[in-house]
């Protein structure tokens, strides 16, 4: 049977707008549907774990207290003076009458530190070796006692002036070292002519375990230390070395500077004719001085000095006193 054409065409038109009307609400569907997915994708996706705060946590270095050097161990720190020396021990004689200008803690008897070099230095000069022979630092010249080091490598070679002059000056340890090794019977003779001199100018408080200053055992009183300044400020090579402020020196090829250990030298205030600093923890800040000042020579020995310039502080401390001193004797004499 045919189908009229009209009717054929009416079908067909009606298909064409079902289709149509399908595929624009498949489109219409299909942004929904992405944009579903991406919520859930989004959704489905872990939460950022919550910042948390870090505290910064400062880490703090125990407090070492240094061990106490052994005038403060004594108490000897606790002794009452007019000047309130930080110097557990002070000492001031008049070269030429003698007269104790002031005291505190004379016959104490302490750690001396490098102040040793001054009895290494007289044994050395009384010797009579050759000042131009030359001497070689070798390891036997490390400090094995306290392990500081040294500007004058091992290898390093100069002559027994040059040694003596750093080891007064500068305080070098192993010029100070080197020099007692090369004494005649070695470092153990060396020792026992230290000794022999202390007793000899009645050192009696005093004893000599090695030359550089670095051992504890070395020990003397101010009493005694007034005795080897008077004796060693009369030889003109200590007094020259050891108030030299500066001095360079070839060590090898290079030249090096060494500069004094005590800044009072470089004071226009005082006219010092023979001096020699001093530290090890045990023995503190230390010393001793030959200087003319107030109208007379007088010797010098602090011991035992608390704090990094406490020593310098209580020789000025002692030169304004003694010169208002002199100034008040002045002034009753011309009444």
């Amino acid at each position: 049977m045919k189908i009229p054409f009209a009717a054929a065409f009416l079908s067909l038109c009606l298909g064409l707008s079902s289709y149509s009307a399908a595929a624009q609400s498949v489109a219409a569907n299909k942004p929904a549907k992405a944009k579903t997915a991406k919520v859930a994708k989004a959704k489905a996706k872990p939460a950022p774990a919550p910042t948390r705060k870090v505290r910064s946590v400062v880490v703090r270095k125990p407090v070492v207290r240094a061990a106490p050097t052994f005038g403060q161990a004594a108490g000897l720190h606790e002794a009452d003076d007019p000047l309130s020396l930080k110097s557990s021990v002070a000492y001031v004689l008049d070269q030429d009458t003698n007269e104790v200008l002031f005291s505190k803690n004379p016959q104490a008897v302490l750690p001396i530190a490098s102040i040793t070099k001054l009895m290494t230095a007289l044994v050395v000069v009384e010797s009579g070796l050759s000042m131009d022979e030359k001497l070689t630092v070798t390891v036997e010249d490390k400090d094995t006692e306290k392990n500081t080091g040294s500007r004058l490598a091992f290898g390093t070679t100069l002559t027994r002036a040059e040694m003596l002059h750093l080891a007064l000056m500068s305080s070098e340890n192993r010029a100070a070292h080197a020099l007692g090794r090369h004494y005649p019977g070695g470092l153990a003779a060396f020792v026992a002519a230290m000794n022999a001199k202390a007793a000899s100018l009645g050192m009696t408080d005093t004893h000599y375990v090695e030359p550089t200053g670095l051992s504890s055992r070395n020990q003397s009183s101010a009493a005694d230390l007034a005795k080897l300044v008077d004796v060693t400020s009369q030889v003109p090579i200590l007094r020259d070395m050891s108030t030299s402020r500066e001095a360079r020196v070839a060590l090898g090829k290079r030249m090096v500077q060494f500069r004094s250990t005590n800044g009072l030298l470089a004071n226009p205030l005082w006219d010092i004719g023979l001096q020699k600093t001093g530290f090890i923890n045990e023995a503190g800040k230390c010393v001793v001085m030959q200087a003319s000042m107030a109208g007379r020579k007088l010797i010098m020995v602090f011991l035992d000095s608390s704090g990094k310039s406490a020593r310098i502080a209580d020789a000025e401390r002692m030169r304004k006193w003694l010169t208002s001193l002199q100034g008040d004797a002045a002034v009753a004499a011309k009444l």
